[in-house]
Parts: C-alpha cells; sequence; structure tokens
C-alpha cells in the first residue's frame, strides 16, 4: 500500500475561495467516478459554499466536549474505516479540541495519507510557521494555529487561489465570507487594503519559491544546461578588488527591479596557490551580499571565464554583473581580459553587464598573491616568442633590403628582451642561441653559412649573445622579485589579518579552518589530534566537504607540535606555500587551545558556584534545618516524660507543634531537592493544557485562607504548562510575599491575558526591595532585609523562577504601587486558545 497524495489550495487570506475550489475539484472528481468524501469542511455560513456540500458524501463528525461545550471535529478512525479513494479535509492548520485523536489537524491528515488516501486541503498563508513574525508585523494579529512549512512542501500539488484585494474586499461588503455585523470591523482592521496586499505577495512568492525548486528538480533530472529565464538571478564576479561593493550594489539595484530577483557573489580562485584577492576586502564583500540578502560563492578554477560562466549556468543565472577591466591598455595586447571573454561566450540566454567604476583602466597593481613561478601561459608565449619570433624575423629581414647588420643585431635582442619578459630565462637563452644562429646563417658574410669571414662580425655576434644572455637574466630576476615582493605582501596581509582577528577573539576554530580551506583554495581542512603516538587521530574542527582522519591520507599535512596535525585535501602545495600554512597551523592550535581554556574557566565557575551553595546549604543545614527539629524533639521528649501529667489540651499542642515542624521541615527539604534538580538539569516539565483556575487555589492550601484574595477569571485562556511544577512555583511565590505582608494586608493574587500570554501578579504590602536588589532575591540562599532566622533557607524564590522558566515562562519583580512588591509570572497561552480580541474576523480560517 503507498501513501496517499496530498493537494493543497493555498490563499492569501479568508474568503479567496479556497474551499469552493475544492468542492469543485470534488464534483469534478465525482464525476469521473472517484469515490470522494468529506472528512471536514466548514462553509462558516457561507450559501454559496454551503450549496457546493451538496451531492458529495460527508463522514459523520466527532462530537467532543470540551468546558461544557461541544465540539465537532473530524472522526479520523471513521474516515480511514471508509477508506475512500479521496478524503477533503478542510482548514489544515486548525487545532482540534483537547481530547480529540491528534493536536494538529494536518496531523490528521498524515495520519490519512499514510493509510493510502489522497487528500485534498486548504490553507491560508499567514498560517505558514516560518511566516508568523512576518504577519504580525503586517496585520498586528499573531496568528495561534500554524502549520510546519515543511507539511506544505511535501505536498505533491500546490494550487494558488489568488483574488485581487479590491476584489476581496468587495466580496466582503456584499456579506459573502461574515455576517452583517463583522464586515464593518473585518474592513477596517484585518481586511485594510495593505494588509491584503501584503498577505498576497507573500502567498506568490512562496509559491513561486516552490515552483523554483521543481524547476530546478526538473533540470537536474533532465541535464539541461541552457538558461530558462524564468525569473532575474544575477551572478556577480568579484576579484577581490575595490571594484567589487560597487558591482555588488548594482546587482542589488538589478534585482530590486523584477520581483523575486535574487543576487548570487561568486569569487574563482586559481588553484595554483594562494588566492589573488585580500581576505580583508573578500569578507567585507561578502558581508555586503549577505546585507543585501544576496548569497556568497567560492568556486575554484584555473579558467576564470570558463568557470564564471559553468556557475551562471548551473544556477539559472539570467544576467552577469562585471567590472570593466582595471588593467591599463597596452595589457590589451597579452588577450581580451575576463569581461570580453565573458561577453563573448555568454551565448544569447546570459545577459552581461559591464560596469564602470573609479579603478577602471588603473591597473592591477602587483599580483599580489601570485607565486614566483610564471604562470603556464606566459611561459609558452616566451617560448614561441624566444624560438619561433627568430626565424620569423630572419625571413622577414631577408625579404628586405640590407638594413645592416648592426640593426640585425638589435632587433633579435629585441626579440629576446620580449622573450624574458614573457617566459624568464630559459626562453630568453633559446632566444640569444637561435637568433645568433641565424644572424650568422643569413646576415654575416659568408651567408647561407655557418663560417664568419670578417673577425669584426665575430665579435658583434658574441657581444650580441652576451648582451642578450645578460639582458635575459637581468629582466627575468627583475620579474621573480617582483612576483616575490607581491607574494610577501599577500603573506603580510594575510597573517596579519589573522594574528588580529585572533588577537581580538574574533575567530572561532571552525571559521579559521574555513579560511585555510579559502586561502589554499582546498577541498577540505581538518585539525587532527592524539594523545599519544600510539593512539589513534580524532578530529578537533574540520571545514569542507569530507575531510580526512589520519595525516598520511591528506593531500598535505603540516604537523602542530607532537600529537596535533593541521590535514588538507585537495592538491599539493608547493614547497613555499608551507610557509604560511606552518602560521595558519599554529594559530589553530592557539585557537583550539583557547577555546579549551575557555570551557575549563567556564566549569571551574559552575564548580565554584556549587561549592559556594554548598557553603550555603552547610550553613542552612546548621541553623534553619535543626530549627524544626529541635521543636520536633523537644515536643516529642515531653509527651514521653513520665514526671508530668499532661492535659489533653497540652497534649494536642505539643502535637500540633509537631506537626508544623515537620510541615517546616518537609517545605525546606523539599526545596533543597528542588534546587538541587535545577542545578543538575535534571527537571523535564510534562507540558500539558490547563485551566488557571485548576492549579492556583491547589497552590494555596498551605496558608490561611484570610492572607490571600484571589482573583483567577474563568475567561483566561488555557496556558501549556506543567501542573506540578506551576502549583510549587505559585505555592513558594505565595508564601514569600504573605510572610513580608503586614498581617492585616492580605496578599493578592490576580490574573490576566496579554496578548499570547498569561499573567499571575502576586502582590503584598511588606517593606518592597530596591531595584538593585530586585534580582538578587532570586538567587539560592538569599534572604533580603530582617527576614527572621528560621524563616526559610532562601530557596522558595530561586525554585520558583527555574520551575517558571523550565516551563517557558519568566519571573520578575516590580513595585506594588503604594508600596511592597509585586511577583509577576507570565506563562505561554495553549496554541489554539488566546483570549478573543475585538479583531473576531482574524482567527477565522477558511
Amino acid at each position: 500500500m503507498g501513501r496517499g497524495k496530498l493537494r493543497i489550495y493555498l490563499g492569501a487570506a479568508p474568503g479567496v475561495g479556497k474551499t469552493y475550489a475544492m468542492l469543485s475539484e470534488a464534483h469534478r472528481r465525482v464525476e469521473r467516478g472517484t469515490d470522494c468524501v468529506v472528512g471536514f469542511v466548514e462553509h462558516h455560513g457561507r450559501a454559496r459554499t454551503e450549496v457546493m456540500l451538496h451531492g458529495l458524501e460527508q463522514i459523520q463528525r466527532r462530537e467532543i466536549e470540551y468546558r461544557g461545550t461541544v465540539f465537532t471535529e473530524m472522526d479520523v478512525d471513521a474516515v480511514l474505516e471508509r477508506r475512500p479513494a479521496v478524503a477533503l479535509v478542510d482548514e489544515l492548520a486548525h487545532t482540534n479540541v483537547p481530547g480529540s485523536r491528534n493536536a494538529k489537524r494536518w496531523q490528521d491528515v498524515e495520519e490519512l495519507l499514510a493509510a493510502g488516501i489522497d487528500v485534498i486541503s486548504t490553507v491560508n498563508i499567514q498560517h505558514f510557521e516560518s511566516l508568523g513574525d512576518v504577519v504580525e508585523s503586517i496585520t498586528g494579529v499573531r496568528q495561534r494555529e500554524t502549520v510546519p512549512d515543511e507539511v506544505v512542501r511535501r505536498a505533491d500539488q500546490l494550487e494558488l487561489v489568488d483574488m485581487s484585494p479590491q476584489a476581496l474586499r468587495r466580496r466582503m461588503a456584499h456579506g459573502n465570507i461574515y455576517t452583517s455585523d463583522k464586515v464593518d470591523a473585518a474592513l477596517s482592521n484585518y481586511f485594510r487594503p495593505g494588509n491584503l496586499t501584503a498577505l498576497r505577495e507573500l502567498a506568490l512568492l512562496w509559491v513561486a519559491d516552490r515552483v523554483d525548486e521543481y524547476l530546478q528538480q526538473y533540470r537536474g533530472e533532465h541535464n539541461i544546461r541552457t538558461t530558462w529565464q524564468a525569473r532575474e538571478r544575477i551572478v556577480v564576479g568579484l576579484t577581490g578588488g575595490p571594484e567589487g561593493r560597487t558591482l555588488i550594489r548594482r546587482a542589488a539595484r538589478l534585482a530590486e527591479k523584477g520581483a523575486g530577483g535574487e543576487v548570487l557573489a561568486v569569487y574563482i580562485a586559481r588553484s595554483d596557490g594562494l588566492t589573488s584577492a585580500s581576505p580583508k576586502e573578500l569578507a567585507v564583500q561578502r558581508t555586503l551580499v549577505e546585507d543585501l540578502g544576496g548569497t556568497f560563492h567560492h568556486v575554484i578554477g584555473d579558467d576564470v571565464p570558463s568557470a564564471l560562466l559553468e556557475f551562471a549556468r548551473g544556477v539559472n543565472a539570467t544576467q552577469i554583473v562585471l567590472g570593466a577591466s582595471r588593467r591599463p591598455v597596452w595589457q590589451y595586447a597579452f588577450g581580451p581580459g575576463v569581461s570580453a571573454t565573458v561577453a563573448r561566450d555568454s551565448g544569447p540566454d546570459l545577459d552581461v553587464h559591464i560596469v564602470t567604476h573609479d579603478a577602471a583602466g588603473k591597473g592591477r597593481g602587483l599580483p599580489v598573491a601570485r607565486g614566483a613561478r610564471l604562470g603556464r601561459s606566459r611561459i609558452i608565449a616566451g617560448w614561441i616568442t624566444g624560438v619561433a619570433g627568430p626565424v620569423l624575423l630572419s625571413l622577414l629581414l631577408t625579404s628586405l633590403d640590407d638594413v645592416g647588420l648592426a640593426n640585425d643585431v638589435l632587433l633579435f635582442l629585441f626579440l629576446t628582451v620580449v622573450s624574458a619578459l614573457l617566459g624568464g630565462l630559459l626562453p630568453a637563452l633559446a632566444s640569444a642561441a637561435v637568433g645568433s644562429l641565424l644572424l650568422n646563417y643569413y646576415f654575416t658574410p659568408p651567408t647561407h653559412t655557418l663560417t664568419i669571414s670578417d673577425p669584426k662580425n665575430i665579435v658583434a655576434i658574441v657581444i650580441f649573445f652576451a648582451v642578450a644572455v645578460a639582458v635575459a637574466s637581468v629582466v627575468d630576476l627583475a620579474a621573480r622579485r617582483t612576483h616575490q615582493a607581491a607574494r610577501l605582501r599577500a603573506e603580510s596581509e594575510i597573517l596579519s589579518f589573522l594574528a588580529g582577528s585572533v588577537l581580538r577573539g574574533e575567530t572561532t576554530l571552525d571559521a579559521l579552518l574555513e579560511r585555510v580551506r579559502e586561502t589554499f583554495s582546498m577541498e577540505s581542512v581538518a585539525l587532527l589530534e592524539r594523545q599519544s603516538d600510539v593512539d589513534p587521530w580524532t578530529c578537533a574542527g574540520s571545514a569542507g566537504k569530507s575531510s580526512v582522519v589520519r595525516p598520511e591520507d591528506a593531500d598535505v599535512d603540516m604537523p602542530v607540535g607532537d600529537h596535533m596535525a593541521l590535514a588538507l585535501s585537495g592538491r599539493v602545495l608547493p614547497a613555499e606555500d608551507r610557509r604560511v600554512l606552518a602560521a595558519f597551523a599554529a594559530q589553530a592550535a592557539v585557537v583550539l587551545e583557547r577555546q579549551r581554556l575557555v570551557g575549563q574557566a567556564e566549569e571551574a565557575r559552575r564548580l565554584a558556584e556549587g561549592n559556594r551553595i554548598r557553603t550555603a546549604l552547610l550553613a542552612a543545614v546548621s541553623h534553619d534545618l535543626r530549627t524544626p527539629l529541635a521543636a520536633i524533639k523537644a515536643a516529642v521528649s515531653s509527651l514521653r516524660s513520665d514526671d508530668v501529667a499532661w492535659s489533653e489540651e497540652d497534649e494536642a499542642a505539643l502535637l500540633e507543634s509537631i506537626e508544623d515542624g515537620a510541615d517546616r521541615l518537609d517545605h525546606l527539604v523539599g526545596n533543597l531537592l528542588d534546587m538541587s534538580r535545577l542545578r543538575t538539569g535534571t527537571v523535564t516539565p510534562l507540558i500539558r493544557v490547563t485551566d488557571l483556575d485548576e492549579v492556583v487555589p491547589m497552590a494555596l492550601v498551605g496558608v490561611p485562607v484570610q492572607s490571600v484574595e484571589l482573583d483567577i477569571p474563568e475567561t483566561l485562556p488555557m496556558v501549556a504548562v506543567d501542573r506540578g511544577l506551576l502549583e510549587r512555583a505559585v505555592a513558594n511565590i505565595v508564601e514569600n510575599a504573605v510572610k513580608y505582608s503586614p498581617g492585616a494586608m492580605p496578599v493578592t493574587v490576580a490574573a490576566s491575558a496579554l496578548g499570547d500570554r498569561v499573567e499571575v501578579r502576586v502582590a503584598d504590602r511588606g517593606p518592597g526591595v530596591p531595584d538593585d536588589a530586585k534580582e538578587r532575591i532570586f538567587e539560592p540562599f538569599q534572604r533580603y532585609g530582617d527576614a527572621p532566622r528560621g524563616a526559610g533557607v532562601g530557596l522558595g524564590l530561586a525554585v520558583a523562577r527555574g520551575f517558571v522558566e523550565s516551563m517557558g515562562g519568566t519571573l520578575t519583580a516590580e513595585d506594588t504601587p503604594g508600596g511592597g512588591m509585586t511577583m509577576v509570572l507570565t506563562l505561554r497561552a495553549a496554541p489554539g486558545f488566546a483570549p478573543v480580541g475585538p479583531e473576531l474576523p482574524a482567527r477565522l480560517t477558511s
């Protein structure tokens, strides 16, 4: 038996016609012979919706009595027994009445789907769990009934039922959604044009994202590489230069012109050493693009234009934003550049924007992170110039009139210098050798032989060769020194930024390892350690896809001390890169040690706190616990004494003293045990939906009736709490208030609802507490002011706050108007039981 299929009709607000569309689909299926039943559909008194129910089989609803009122919910068992092909279940986000099979209706739907029954349902965009805060900021109403987004995402079909705000308001005004007595309030509150427009945009964007997921899945399954311009997705090519921020802002403005636009910033790192961009500038640009709502990506590729186009097509981008080249004009002789190449190869499916900026045409400066080795393309160009260049020059000169041996030598020397600039020393030496042979063969009498008749020509050729070799050596050395200086500058910048961030405590171990991975263009980085030479390696931290578990398995490993190593996978690093890698490895060890020291310091703080509590506990045991024990022992000894004949009244008084002492002792021991549970983290609340008027009176059993005034309205919403913990917390708070309140002034215990919270306020008329001491009274073993010894060990409020916070509530102290102190206990209202405010239509979920 397979799983059933889920179809959901999504709307932006109540009344757009979701239920009507669902019922229309049901009639179409019934006409085709499909076994379709109504599991639960609520027409809310709308005549046209009610008419659509005619002709459809409806499963009898289950009646549930709750708080004196009978409610009806979907009978899941009856639907499962009936086993139709399709079941209609309205209001997917609905909260079932307590006593139902499941707490939420979407859980009922999950049972039907698991049984192989197809389900058609409805939901409004404001009930999505992830959009609760957004909807509240738009409408001012917090939705109590929500459905997890993943439940809707798993739907096999999702159909948007759309309607313009103006049409929906007209439908509302005609009385087609709510009764006439609610129309004016709805139109002026929840159904304002701005609210409806914003909710409609949320629904459209959510469905658009869902469609985009389907599109990506389809393209991947069918291996489609061309771009489908279904929505604007803009890729920004970054070089780590100063123009990056301008490009990101420009792309963000382009994305804003169309709904659903997306910005993806990508940096292409070469795989031949350290990355060529400033890590600090890249970090700034990453932060900027994320602040503007985009994403940052790091891609490795030697051919930057190809890697950029491959990335853009992979994410189905529609536009690419690049900066105008920073190269000066003369450098275009070596190639068109990245921007021109991307524009040429982008094809008709990708638009390329070349954005001008302040650094355009001003040169790239030193290759910040290039190695001392020349690139492969330059070496090839140098060999072509050094070997093929003299041959072509010889053919050209032989076809011309004789220009003189001196000019021939200078021309060949120029080619040697160019080959040295491009490819370094070896191509220049080859150029000098080939040039010397060609000068001898073609331009030194007798020509077309390797003999030289004039000794002056021999001197000229030898000097040419010597000058060519010297110039080539000097040019090659200067080029290498330039690249080495640039590399050292890159290394110093990286190490300076790294050291500063570590010293400021801004870098965690994972962030540091991620920076190592990006800097050296690696696939993964791991910091491994072990206790001794025979123990297995363990991973202290990692970054990347899949890290190795042993240094021997890595492409590069950098030892850090005797029992720690930094392991990198992806490629083999040249020797000159290991110096920077060693600095990173040492910093990683420092960061790891610092994190452990912080943990040890926190553990030491907890131990010191526990020691302080133990000391206070010993002091409490030495006095406060002994006081009731002494009273009990004295009373028992008196009763056992044979020297005195006690009257019945005296015996009753002594027994009462024993009972009071035992109660006090039980209370003190209970608080001590509760505090121990809180400190060890073993308090696990059992959250249930509860009425305050059932719990608070039970908490007042231990105090005199005349000392407390109780005001708990019956209309309060139910709260999600642990009954036992709440009762103990309220009892401790009230006992503390009674202790400090004057005898003639009763303590007031009142409750009220505030939004999605319920407040219980316990007010006394005692001496009160200064503002600077209001937090200290909640610490263990703290008693404020002139509290008499034997009045407790100072744990009541500490235990009460611990219990309340474990249930997701808060307990604070504030001044009572007119003198005294008020304890404010704030609890969460149970989902689906929030108080009904004046905006009644906002709670309906048609």
